[in-house]
């Protein structure tokens, strides 16, 4: 598939101009040997892009050569009517002049300040010269990551997965154009972890954000990603929705909450709330005694992508 599969159209004859436009090419040195990287992809504005890939297959260089940490031997980047890199014109902007977010996996708050600290530090100079606006921008963060009772804590008194959320927080706090996660739910424990992709589902949700995530976990990528690219070996092995990409995975567990239970004859359908899609299955009177909704629950969705009676 090629990168302009993410675009989505509203006139075959018109595309829409993607918000993020990537190529770059670096050469990189393995421990296999010298390896080139050449990556190139577009994503429309507000969707989440996860990339997925074993290690050493360019993931993070991807993100670094994004948030300008790392220089492209060429390539461009354009974000909107930005041009943050074009190796041609000479074009590479600073880290500092890009505005991104970036959330890595050791959370690296600042130990000497509260949660909203942390949170105020990294409001862009403008809206700090606010005062009014900076307080509603942090009260604001600081409920949708329920994080008010934590405020005027320090991290070092608070569990992972608290300072993950303020993390999070924090990089949104930037009002970034790109929102960058680095395996941000990797140091957790998988109860941790899927509390805090409930978090980040109600983040993209509320400030509708363009982000690309760099995961190994497919079950993450499928409640979060709106599109997937995977790397191998420094390009682009395979692109598309969650379902095309894991096509040739035998099997993939989710989690979804139970909506509700519909008696259909001998069978009841139930309806599970899977990330903002809804799934419909047919099962038999009996499971559905053992159900209730508000519940989650977890399906298996085999190769066909078809997902099996919970």
């Amino acid at each position: 598939m090629t990168p302009d599969h993410f675009q989505k159209r509203t006139d075959p004859e018109a595309p829409v101009p993607p918000f993020l436009s990537f190529h770059a090419t670096k050469m990189l040195h393995t421990a296999q040997g010298p390896q080139l990287f050449d990556v190139r992809f577009d994503l429309p504005q507000g969707q989440t892009l996860a990339i997925h890939g074993l290690s050493g297959s360019g993931k993070t260089t991807l993100l670094r050569i994004l948030a300008g940490l790392s220089p492209a031997d060429s390539g461009h980047i354009r974000v909107g009517n930005e041009t943050w890199l074009d190796t041609q014109r000479r074009i590479d902007l600073p880290t500092r002049h890009r505005s991104i977010g970036f959330v890595f996996q050791d959370f690296a708050l600042f130990p000497n300040l509260t949660v909203r600290g942390n949170l105020e530090y990294a409001l862009p100079p403008d809206t700090k010269k606010a005062a009014k606006a900076a307080t509603t921008i942090i009260d604001e963060l600081l409920e949708l990551m329920e994080l008010e009772a934590l405020q005027h804590r320090r991290p070092a008194l608070l569990s992972g997965g608290q300072q993950q959320r303020i993390a999070i927080a924090r990089a949104i706090a930037r009002n970034p154009r790109l929102l960058l996660l680095d395996e941000p739910l990797s140091a957790l424990d998988d109860e941790m972890r899927h509390k805090l992709l409930d978090y980040l589902l109600k983040i993209q949700r509320h400030y509708h954000l363009t982000t690309l995530l760099v995961s190994h976990h497919v079950t993450d990528i499928f409640r979060l990603a709106t599109n997937v690219i995977r790397l191998e070996k420094g390009r682009v092995e395979r692109s598309g929705t969650s379902a095309e990409v894991f096509a040739d995975k035998p099997q993939i567990t989710l989690t979804g909450t139970i909506l509700d239970l519909t008696p259909a004859g001998d069978t009841f359908l139930v309806r599970i709330d899977f990330a903002g899609t809804i799934l419909q299955l047919d099962i038999s009177a009996e499971k559905a005694a053992t159900l209730r909704p508000g519940r989650e629950i977890t399906i298996t969705m085999q190769q066909s992508s078809h997902p099996e009676r919970p």
